[in-house]
């Protein structure tokens, strides 16, 4: 079980991981930043760049904030950053 720290950029025009920012993933989700729907957005991106399952990734903090950190169950942090390298190659 890992934490990562996200900052969401919602109302994108595509959804993906953009790469690290310091410590921090960017995402960009195509949802708006209403009624939690571009937090489900960014769960659902980085349960497929992990290729972990959706119920392993939990919000932990920042619910109405662009900046969140999720819970990541079943990988730790050098797997992580390892499959996001993989997802965005401009790390």
């Amino acid at each position: 079980m890992a934490r990562l720290e996200v900052k969401v950029v919602p109302g994108a025009s595509r959804e993906g991981v953009s790469g690290w920012l310091g410590d921090r993933l960017k995402i960009h989700v195509r949802q708006p930043p209403e009624k939690g729907r571009a937090t489900a957005a960014v769960a659902r991106v980085l349960a497929a760049a992990l290729g972990v399952d959706a119920a392993a990734v939990t919000l932990v903090s920042g619910g109405s904030s662009p900046l969140k950190t999720f819970q990541i169950d079943g990988l730790d942090e050098p797997t992580i950053r390892e499959r996001i390298a993989a997802e965005a190659p401009s790390e």
